[in-house]
């Protein structure tokens, strides 16, 4: 009973590590957009507090009442055409972590409907080649972490941008790298290995010795 019930499980793993391989392409693919749509906004923010600095009462420019004006729009227009191609790629984010839990949720579903039949020392066990169903299943859980803290923190910085706060938004570069930095995506490299290997070896576990 115990090798029917790694074998289900191991097939649904299967099935999770092929769709997250797939998902994961077009996260990388989001995030990396993030870096210059935030430089964007960064520069934007940059000519935007220098048209405040400038003297437009003391210099040629005052002659043209509303050249000031004109410009602060189409500046905040600008910014708010960036904001919005950031909040597209924030539903790609989210798509993402969306599609990954509920896969982590199938996962852990049939583990606990087989928990019984499996016992917790074949859970536990380790093969040659093969790490724990434990181990793989933790896995699992670490890469769902990454996707909804990440997908959470950008959400809070794209909520946080405003032209009233120019000079936050010109840090925007350095506080998302901050944010990579505090995430790193190794986890679901290292996760989906891992998961690979418990998938292709899980025969070991109830061939071992006291199976």
């Amino acid at each position: 009973m115990a090798m029917a019930a790694v074998a289900a499980v191991a097939a649904e793993l299967r099935g999770w590590v092929a769709a997250v391989a797939a998902r994961d392409a077009s996260w990388r693919e989001a995030l990396a957009a993030w870096a210059p749509l935030l430089g964007s906004l960064s520069g934007l923010a940059a000519q935007m507090r220098a048209a405040q600095r400038l003297p437009w009462g003391r210099s040629p420019l005052g002659t043209f009442g509303e050249l000031r004006e004109r410009l602060w729009r189409k500046q905040r227009g600008a910014a708010e055409a960036v904001m919005e191609e950031l909040g597209g790629r924030r539903t790609e984010l989210r798509a993402v972590r969306d599609a990954v839990g509920a896969g982590v949720a199938a996962v852990l579903g049939l583990y606990e409907e087989r928990a019984a039949e499996l016992g917790l020392a074949v859970s536990l066990r380790r093969g040659p080649r093969c790490p724990s169903l434990a181990e793989a299943l933790e896995g699992l859980q670490d890469v769902e972490r990454y996707y909804r803290h990440l997908c959470l923190e950008s959400e809070l910085l794209l909520r946080g941008i405003s032209c009233d706060s120019l000079e936050e938004m010109e840090a925007l570069p350095q506080a998302w790298e901050r944010i990579l930095e505090r995430y790193r995506g190794d986890v679901v490299e290292a996760t989906l290995v891992k998961v690979s290997l418990f998938v292709d070896n899980h025969r070991e576990l109830c061939c071992s010795p006291g199976s």
